[in-house]
């Protein structure tokens, strides 16, 4: 990608996708600065996924534009932007039985095209050991629980060794001792490796507790951008989901009580 200037971020101006008369992305503009763990969070239709997926150019806008690095996406070539960003979306299912090994080695196309060297290698060996997928490197993905497949899918995602990570619900059946581990790698990426990652997350709790900024969505706008302590307000989250929640502190964060 060339013409990039000005600090390590990604961007969005005025973003706008719309589906007829339907408008999904509404005029959408933020910043998000790199190395950071980000959540987006919001009711179902908010454009969480509609909005991850245009960043990384899988869903054409329909207005406005998004930025890496101050160069504009759409600009961009395919490979180099696969060298720059990777996304795991929510409909990872393959046709091909494929072991984890031979999916996360997908993940070194943009690099290889198809031709592994040494260095594709030791990125693949990187990633199932990030993971903790080593055990699990000759097996088949339909030999695999639910969780353990979510993991080689991440495990893919890495190994393309991107500065940014996009991951669509990375908590998709995963049990909450896994669902803990996985953002607490995801809390790793980004502090001994400077990786950018924004999630899009269904729990608030998960998204207070490990985030270091969330943003808020209804309605395909920002209701709110910012560290969790300023996102995760009752008055928030009754505008971005229309229901009235308990706010607890705990360990110095906070978080939903669902059962009040």
């Amino acid at each position: 990608m060339s013409g990039m200037s000005g600090a390590a971020c990604i961007e969005t101006r005025e973003l706008l996708k719309r589906y007829g008369q339907t408008v999904v992305i509404d005029g959408l503009s933020l910043r998000i600065p790199a190395g950071q763990v980000v959540s987006i969070i919001g009711a179902n239709g908010a454009g969480k996924s509609t909005l991850l997926t245009m960043i990384a150019r899988l869903l054409p806008a329909s207005g406005g534009t998004v930025w890496i690095d101050g160069a504009d996406v759409s600009s961009a070539k395919p490979d180099a932007l696969a060298r720059r960003l990777g996304i795991l979306r929510q409909d990872n299912h393959l046709a091909v039985r494929l072991t984890v090994r031979e999916l996360v080695t997908f993940g070194r196309y943009p690099h290889s095209k198809g031709r592994t060297t040494a260095e594709d290698v030791a990125a693949v060996d990187d990633a199932l050991r990030f993971l903790d997928l080593e055990p699990l490197a000759g097996r088949y993905l339909d030999e695999l629980s639910g969780g353990q497949r979510q993991r080689a899918f991440v495990a893919m995602v890495l190994a393309q060794d991107t500065e940014y990570i996009l991951l669509d619900e990375p908590l998709n059946n995963l049990d909450l001792a896994r669902a803990s581990s996985m953002m607490g790698l995801i809390r790793r990426l980004a502090r001994e490796r400077g990786k950018t990652v924004i999630s899009v997350l269904h729990d608030v709790n998960f998204a207070s507790a490990w985030s270091d900024s969330i943003i808020a969505l209804r309605a395909g706008r920002v209701v709110a951008q910012g560290p969790p302590a300023s996102v995760i307000t009752a008055e928030v989250l009754r505008e971005v989901y229309g229901t009235e929640v308990a706010i607890v502190e705990s360990g110095g964060q906070r978080l939903v009580d669902y059962f009040t």
